[in-house]
């Protein structure tokens, strides 16, 4: 009954029945559906607050989850949410700002571009901005990189791009997500192996952003990822900055967490 509980509430039901008006189902049933088709789970609830940060998202972005533009994994009680390609490509070519994109390869390694550049136009700014992702440093060992190499680096080049054109900020591509995932489930390995490497350049780079969502979110801190990461490797002294430099200022309000914790208070007080 949580949907039903979500979607009577008054202070929500702006929201809900915004985005079901949108996509033409009723409340109840757009809560239903996408809490079993709209988040990578494999067992576990879906509960009411990682609903309605999803919806958050897809409102602020104007996504549709129905058509997979927007999708999310679970995590520690949040979401980690994720853009598909398509959706990625919407919200690039309906920012009012876009003025054209295009792609420069890289000198080629057994048939692979080395590198992707992605040029975004703006029409408010003199200059473009430019993204440049090299295979070595973002690929991975899955099917799509395995059989389609340029076409994700192409894709990785567009989504790094377009964060620095036009400053969307917490939403991520999948293979992001998968990573976040992944190093929010890792132990801790409490014994340190003698003989630690460095830490290698390509694979501090592939993990940053998956390191600044794990602090933003509360799930870790520097402190916490670095002490990880020592277990492992030797750090220099810019990757320890580079980390430590991802903690969230005291200062700074998440917006979203807040509106949820009035809306729990709320909730709270009508059942007392």
């Amino acid at each position: 009954m949580q949907q039903q509980a979500i979607v009577q509430k008054g202070k929500n039901t702006g929201l809900i029945s915004k985005l079901a008006e949108r996509f033409s189902v009723e409340p109840e049933k757009m809560m239903t559906t996408l809490k079993a088709t709209a988040f990578k789970v494999r067992d576990g609830e879906i509960t009411n607050e990682q609903m309605m940060a999803l919806l958050v998202v897809a409102n602020q972005y104007g996504l549709n989850p129905f058509t997979k533009e927007l999708f999310a994994f679970p995590d520690k009680g949040g979401i980690v949410p994720v853009v598909s390609v398509d959706g990625w490509a919407r919200i690039i070519n309906e920012h009012p700002a876009m003025d054209g994109v295009e792609f420069v390869d890289g000198p080629e390694e057994n048939g692979i571009p080395a590198w992707i550049e992605c040029v975004i136009y703006r029409k408010d700014r003199a200059h473009p901005t430019k993204a440049r992702e090299r295979f070595k440093e973002v690929r991975r060992d899955t099917q799509p990189w395995k059989s389609h190499p340029a076409r994700m680096m192409r894709h990785k080049a567009l989504i790094q791009c377009a964060r620095i054109a036009f400053g969307f900020a917490g939403i991520y591509e999948q293979d992001e997500a998968e990573r976040i995932v992944e190093m929010g489930n890792a132990e801790v390995v409490s014994v340190v192996p003698p003989g630690l490497g460095p830490y290698p350049d390509d694979q501090f780079n592939a993990n940053i952003a998956a390191w600044a969502h794990l602090i933003t979110s509360g799930g870790k801190t520097p402190d916490s990822i670095l002490s990880t990461i020592r277990t492992k490797y030797t750090l220099t002294a810019e990757q320890e900055n580079r980390i430590k430099a991802l903690a969230k200022p005291a200062a700074q309000v998440d917006v979203d967490k807040e509106w949820m914790d009035e809306y729990n208070k709320e909730e709270t007080n009508e059942n007392a």
